[in-house]
């Protein structure tokens, strides 16, 4: 019976769906060439179109082979199959169902077939094309000087080769799949392949064909089971809980797999010869496949797990050691743990030394400002315009002034888009009035002024001490001068707050660059080199299509001098200019030759490092801070990390530069030499002015320390017991939200250094426990990173900083009293800043800002009132001091440790449990304050309101009188309680003239 062909479509339908199609395309095309170019003149102006043209080529590269290598091979088979038909056709009900689709297929077989081909090149095109880091790493990688324990292979195998032969197996496997579904799918349609009627249920031809395409896939499951060995040293053991073969996987699987890949070779070879040459059926193929399956399961699994229940097990310990002992060895080199040094510290002494009272190298240098904290405080006092801002955390970094090198607390005054106000967020004002922020301001770490910073630089004004009317807390001039101040890049910028300059009105400066100290405005037009020229109109109709926005086009605002500025945050330039490396969280501003330089960490990363410990980027860098001033990493395993490149964005121009740092990793010279040789600037050409501000990456430091709570045991036996593993402590003063203990800078010198260094550290507790297990502190030595390991002793009497937190705010009833005075019944908030622990003179010294802001007062901010101090197991001794006077505080610390009876427990005394109560000398009961007392109290509260009015008024006149009535109300309180308690005890409280 004749079938019916299909009804076909109307012209009309033909013409709207192409119309329809050619709409897409061309919008699309538009899109993409739109993208293309301005990205070009993009990185044009930032001078590195290598890797521009780099990955486009690469991508394009991959696109095309991979694209048309899978089109051909699919494309070819289903051509094949249908050359392969049989000429007659046995009748049956299912060929007669059949033939209405090949009279479909069949007048246009080509190009049915060409449809198919091009669909499945094109998205296996897109998967290739984002492989072109793979591609570049294996065309350039070298080698690591290091090979595996198990195979003897170069390291630079697993890490830059293994990632794409592995890709390659997998469109290989993908290819091949295709070409048997669409080839038996052709061989069906066209009466190859039956299912009814008598005879043969397929033709010669077919079967050839299509057990053809089975071998092959067979032959490069031999070749996966090949590559399988070496990617088993990359796969965890949960038996041992590290990566990397163990015992069972070695003695077992190693020589299963090598089974199965010679195993699979003589299947696909049984499989063409007894389907096509012998018996010519598919029987003893399919015997052939089911063997290789139940070989797969008995030899490659149940032979594994046999070993590992029966003989691994019972003796885990012996048999699991020298893999164990690999992990190790390979985690510490991979992460750059191996040159760690362990110092014994025996943290013995209890008692506060006299010395502390003299010292010169750790006391003077204690950090007393939070960069978490002040910024608020640098908001409000040096804001001066509603859209400034400093940002939810600042940076500290450390500058030499009049030939005394400390560390200060930075911050960048930038322009903050969100804040601009209804008028002020019109497209003229957004994108060509307000486009640059103005001053690096900066305070020193160790410094107070009536309980805010001392600003030393950052002046929108001629004279600094004008500003507020706060002349005490501005240095008379700029310490840190620079040069060229204004910030058109910077991190509280985002994608769509570009800036048009280089324009002018009749030759006047349109662009707001600051107040001036008369009342007045000044105005600017910028002269620097960065920028995308957009005089002419191609470029203007250009960037009116990217921005979606008419003004490109119509404004009068745009001229011929007139460039554009765009990825303004510095990171997202970096990134951009170099998309293979993984980017340090936080961002910070140096001034280096006059001029505010933006510098990132760059790190070279790889997740194929053999035996080493895999690790989630992002999960081991995420605390306290994490989103509030930092940005929070991708989602990014790795086994392998260096901080290899030092990144520069200068925040007037945008240059970008990329300097060396690591001159030793394998994986920076490879992608140095894909994308020309030149990408980066050689170590030994970094400036060293900008050396000097180089400091220890914040995010590597949180990896390797997680890292080093486990890996400091070295020895197999101890790391399987896991007895002696540490923890990153919670924050201090919230242990309930489970957040952990950020690393902090300081600018201080540890036991067994040679000198003052800049360094992050961080204490660490032994697991499950609260007490100091050991301080970690990363910092440069000759411009080399060092990693150091102050190790307290198992049994130690030192409090961790949960416990010494707990101990010195809630079990000391009189710092308890007055730091519920500094609250003022429920008026303020008392916040503290970052718990220090300073190893000092066989002892260990605790320093905790402790910060009151006003929840009464708007855009109050936290001022710097007391700061707690400790010393030995963090009970025994603890002294309240006045923020601004910390030496008068240690000189009590120190008195109080002379006092007669003050005896600390013994060395090997464990601590109490946090929150529980402290037996110790330092503990007094206060009785609540009655006569002379009171009335120094009710005079503190009365000064304190006053303060408050005189900062809601804005009147800076009268916010200088009731500060310095504050302090002599203050003054008379010190005297009346040491009048009414004579033991020495804590400072005075000092409320805020914030709250």
């Amino acid at each position: 019976m004749r079938s019916t062909p299909p009804p076909r479509m109307s012209r009309r339908g033909r013409v709207t769906i192409g119309v329809l199609i050619g709409v897409f395309l061309l919008f699309t095309l538009l899109g993409w060439g739109v993208q293309a170019w301005t990205d070009w003149l993009w990185f044009s102006e930032v001078d590195y179109q290598r890797v521009f043209t780099g990955v486009l080529g690469t991508r394009l590269l991959l696109f095309l082979a991979v694209g048309l290598g899978m089109a051909a091979l699919v494309g070819g088979n289903l051509w094949l199959a249908y050359r392969l038909r049989p000429k007659l056709r046995p009748h049956s009900p299912e060929q007669a169902t059949l033939e209405r689709y090949r009279m479909v297929l069949g007048p246009r077989i080509g190009t049915w077939i060409a449809v198919v081909a091009t669909v499945v090149g094109l998205f296996a095109g897109l998967s290739a094309q984002s492989r072109w880091s793979q591609w570049l790493l294996f065309r350039n990688g070298g080698s690591f000087g290091t090979k595996d324990p198990e195979f003897g292979v170069d390291v630079g195998f697993y890490v830059f080769q293994l990632p794409f032969w592995r890709y390659l197996l997998g469109v290989g496997f993908t290819a091949v799949v295709l070409s048997v579904l669409g080839a038996l799918a052709v061989h069906y349609i066209f009466g190859g392949v039956r299912l009814q009627g008598v005879g043969d249920r397929m033709t010669n031809a077919a079967r050839a064909h299509l057990t053809t395409l089975v071998a092959v896939f067979v032959l490069l499951k031999a070749v996966a089971y090949v590559l399988d060995r070496r990617v088993m040293l990359l796969e965890y053991n949960a038996g041992a809980g590290i990566y990397g073969a163990g015992y069972a996987d070695v003695n077992a699987l190693l020589p299963a797999k090598e089974i199965l890949a010679y195993i699979s070779i003589v299947v696909a070879l049984a499989i063409i010869v007894f389907s096509n040459a012998v018996m010519r059926n598919l029987v003893w193929p399919g015997i052939s496949l089911a063997l290789l399956g139940i070989s797969a399961v008995a030899i490659g699994g149940i032979y594994p797990w046999a070993v590992q229940t029966f003989e691994v097990k019972p003796s885990a310990r012996d048999k699991e050691a020298p893999y164990i002992e690999r992990s190790i060895k390979a985690t510490r080199a991979a992460f750059g743990l191996e040159p760690t040094t362990m110092t014994p510290y025996a943290a013995s002494n209890l008692t506060p030394p006299a010395t502390l009272a003299t010292d010169t190298s750790v006391v003077p240098n204690i950090r007393l400002l939070d960069p978490q904290l002040v910024s608020e405080t640098y908001t409000q006092l040096q804001q001066v315009r509603g859209f400034y801002d400093f940002g939810s955390k600042l940076d500290i970094d450390r500058y030499t002034v009049n030939g005394k090198t400390q560390d200060y607390v930075v911050g960048v005054r930038e322009i903050n888009y969100g804040e601009l106000t209804e008028q002020q967020r019109t497209w003229i004002n957004r994108h060509t009035i307000y486009t640059h922020g103005y001053g690096l301001v900066a305070a020193p770490a160790n410094r107070v002024c009536s309980g805010q910073p001392y600003f030393v630089s950052g002046f929108l004004g001629e004279v600094g001490k004008e500003q507020n009317g706060q002349e005490q807390c501005y240095s008379q001039t700029e310490q840190i001068p620079a040069q060229q101040p204004r910030i058109y890049y910077g991190e509280q910028m985002d994608a769509g707050d570009y800036a048009i300059v280089g324009q002018s009105d009749a030759g006047r400066n349109v662009e707001f660059d600051r107040p001036t100290s008369t009342g007045g405005e000044q105005y600017y037009t910028y002269t620097g080199s960065g920028g995308v020229e957009i005089g002419s109109f191609g470029r203007r109709l250009l960037y009116s299509i990217k921005e979606q926005e008419t003004n490109f086009l119509l404004s009068e605002a745009i001229n011929d001098n007139s460039k554009l500025l765009y990825v303004r945050n510095p990171r997202d330039r970096v990134e951009k200019v170099a998309p293979f490396l993984t980017l340090d969280g936080d961002p910070y501003p140096a001034v280096v030759g006059g001029r505010i330089q933006w510098i990132i960490d760059g790190y070279t990363t790889s997740a194929t490092y053999p035996y080493a410990e895999r690790v989630n980027i992002q999960e081991e860098t995420t605390d306290e801070l994490t989103g509030r001033g930092t940005f929070r990493l991708a989602r990014e395993d790795v086994n392998y990390i260096r901080n290899s490149v030092k990144a520069t964005v200068d925040a007037y121009d945008g240059t970008v530069k990329l300097y060396e740092f690591d001159t030793e990793d394998p994986v920076l010279k490879a992608w140095n030499k894909a994308f020309g040789g030149d990408l980066v600037v050689p170590k030994d050409k970094t400036p060293a002015e900008l050396a000097e501000h180089f400091r220890y990456p914040a995010d590597l430091f949180k990896v390797q320390r997680n890292l080093l709570t486990r890996f400091h045991v070295t020895n197999p036996g101890d790391f399987y017991s896991a007895q002696d593993f540490w923890e990153v402590p919670n924050v201090p003063d919230a242990p309930d939200t489970g957040q952990k203990q950020p690393p902090y800078y300081l600018y201080t010198q540890l036991p067994g250094q040679d000198g003052t260094r800049f360094q992050l550290t961080s204490a660490v507790t032994p697991k499950g426990r609260q007490n100091l297990a050991a301080l970690i502190s990363g910092s440069y030595v000759n411009g080399r990173p060092s990693l150091e390991v102050l190790e307290l002793p198992d049994q130690t009497a030192i409090s961790g900083p949960v416990q010494v937190h707990q101990r010195m705010v809630n079990t000391n009833a009189k710092i308890r009293q007055d730091l519920n005075l500094l609250a003022s019944s429920n008026q303020a908030q008392v916040q503290y800043g970052n718990l220090l622990s300073l190893p000092f003179a066989d002892g260990m010294l605790y320093v905790e800002p402790v910060y009151v802001k006003s929840t009464q007062v708007q855009n109050s901010y936290p001022i710097l009132q007391q700061v707690l101090l400790s010393y030995g197991d963090g009970g025994s001794y603890i002294v309240l001091a006045r923020g601004d006077d910390l030496a008068a505080g240690i000189k009590e610390l120190v008195e109080l440790g002379k006092r007669p009876g003050a005896t600390p427990p013994p060395a090997g005394t464990p601590p109490p449990p946090a929150g529980g109560p402290t037996p110790s000398p330092s503990v007094t009961t206060t009785p609540p304050p009655a006569g002379d007392l009171a009335a120094a109290a009710a005079r503190v509260q009365s000064a304190i309101v006053e303060v408050r009015a005189a900062q809601a008024s804005g009147d800076f006149e009268r916010y200088g009188r009731a500060l310095k009535a504050l302090d002599e109300a203050m003054a008379a309180f010190q005297a009346a309680q040491q009048g009414t308690n004579p033991a020495p005890g804590a400072g005075t409280p000092a409320p805020s003239p914030g709250g």
